[in-house]
């Protein structure tokens, strides 16, 4: 018999932008993880079969921009220019669905930073679907005896990337539902089990020991605990022995919990607000690591691989690199994956507006759905923006050279403006607004029963 606990968790105070690709000192908003009763049966979690993105109409040729768009570019590029920014390190690419506005460079592969991520989240939800849930069995080599386990607790992983403090507590305090409060033997680790975005599994089976157990609770994991509902119990698992690394799970693991993760389209959306580098490297590894991406991104995104060019999942390398149309192209290929499935592209990344995320501070238009990327020499705003005139306008624009803030500036500039030209909306249009309830998307935990 399988009894299903949801984790009511959102998001963790700290860790989130702690491994962010732009600075910021925008702080996620609280978690909140008890665990209780979940009537509705675990689906998806990993056997839902991934869509298919058609390749086709997602490019347009680098050709005949419209006019009047095409001199606003210019008008940019050349003040960037006076400035001593060389216009053969910026690239900027503007359409409609079917129609291009603008061009610059927009086939040259320029440093993209975190736009990177935006590869990562397609090829991503290609390869599995927008509800994946990346599952950690929770398994017992001995019985329970008087508030003991008589043998080991064992965590087989699976690349989760959201398994964080809260999981931990929530994890925990089940476990003392269940009667366990004391581990006669070892914290075993196998697989690929990843805490608080640590790779090394012994330091991420520490990290659980810890969060576990309330009497061991470093700083950060009670300033964790603090943020959630006053009345939440403190866990107490003690672990008598060690924390051990096995290749491959004992044989006579019995499977105690099944620990799912917020759904991929959930984990893309946390990724892409907080701009987590972390969570894109490992999200990245699940799908074949960087040259999967860069392959897989190009070929579903319908441009020459030569346009997307990857060192690493996350963009925190100037090598990494992707042209302008490419990155349009990218944002255009989440957008038709994911509308057969009643969502948008607002479900796996940025409302301005909307979603607090390392963007607050910025003056981009509200109700466009953004992806940014800044590195030391580099600054680059990619997304949609809604408009009166002309629809749904795709973008991207990507600067180079000793100038984040000024670039910054520059761009949330030529896009008010753009904006105001073509006419702002009264209201997020139903092509952008996200459709997935948060209730759904949570991390959960399913006990197994005899």
């Amino acid at each position: 018999m399988l009894e299903t606990r949801r984790l009511t968790a959102t998001l963790a105070v700290t860790l989130l932008t702690a491994a962010a690709g732009c600075s910021s000192n925008i702080y996620p908003p609280a978690v909140s993880n008890t665990a209780t009763p979940q009537v509705n049966a675990l689906k998806d979690a990993t056997t839902e079969p991934a869509i298919s993105v058609s390749a086709t109409k997602l490019t347009l040729a680098a050709i005949n921009p419209k006019p009047a768009e095409q001199l606003k570019i210019n008008q940019y590029l050349s003040g960037l220019a006076v400035k001593g920014f060389t216009k053969k390190s910026q690239g900027v690419w503007v359409q409609t669905s079917d129609s291009l506005l603008a061009n610059h460079q927009g086939t040259t592969p320029l440093p993209a930073a975190s736009i990177t991520k935006v590869a990562t989240s397609l090829v991503a939800l290609s390869t599995f679907s927008p509800n994946h849930r990346f599952v950690t069995t929770i398994s017992t080599t001995g019985p329970i005896q008087n508030s003991t386990l008589e043998g080991d607790l064992v965590i087989q992983g699976n690349k989760d990337p959201f398994f964080i403090w809260e999981e931990a507590f929530a994890l925990g305090n089940l476990l003392n539902e269940l009667g366990i409060k004391r581990v006669k033997g070892n914290l075993v680790i196998s697989g690929k089990f990843y805490m608080n975005y640590e790779y090394d599994p012994l330091k991420s089976g520490t990290l659980l020991k810890v969060g576990m157990n309330s009497q061991l609770w470093t700083p950060q994991a009670l300033t964790q605990y603090q943020t959630l509902p006053p009345g939440t119990p403190r866990p107490q698992v003690i672990i008598d022995g060690k924390v051990k690394v096995v290749p491959v799970q004992p044989s006579n693991a019995k499977v105690l919990v099944r620990h799912y993760s917020p759904t991929l389209a959930d984990l893309l959306k946390k990724m892409n607000r907080y701009s987590n580098n972390k969570m894109a490297e490992m999200i990245a590894d699940s799908v074949g690591g960087a040259k999967q991406v860069e392959k897989k991104a190009a070929t579903i995104a319908n441009v020459p691989q030569a346009e997307i060019k990857l060192v690493n999942g996350s963009g925190l390398s100037e090598l990494n690199k992707i042209s302008p149309r490419a990155v349009v192209a990218l944002f255009l290929a989440i957008d038709r994956y994911l509308k057969p499935l009643n969502m948008t592209v607002g479900d796996v990344l940025t409302v301005v507006g909307q979603d607090k995320s390392i963007l607050d501070e910025r003056k981009i238009p509200q109700m466009s759905v953004v992806k940014s990327g800044t590195l030391n020499t580099v600054s680059a705003l990619a997304g949609a923006l809604p408009t009166k005139d002309k629809g749904i306008v795709w973008f991207a624009i990507m600067n180079g050279g000793a100038n984040l803030t000024g670039f910054r500036t520059q761009q949330e500039l030529l896009l008010n403006n753009l904006v105001n030209q073509w006419g702002v909306v009264d209201s997020l249009p139903s092509e952008l607004t996200p459709t997935q309830k948060p209730e759904d998307q949570m991390s959960r935990n399913e006990v197994v029963k005899e």
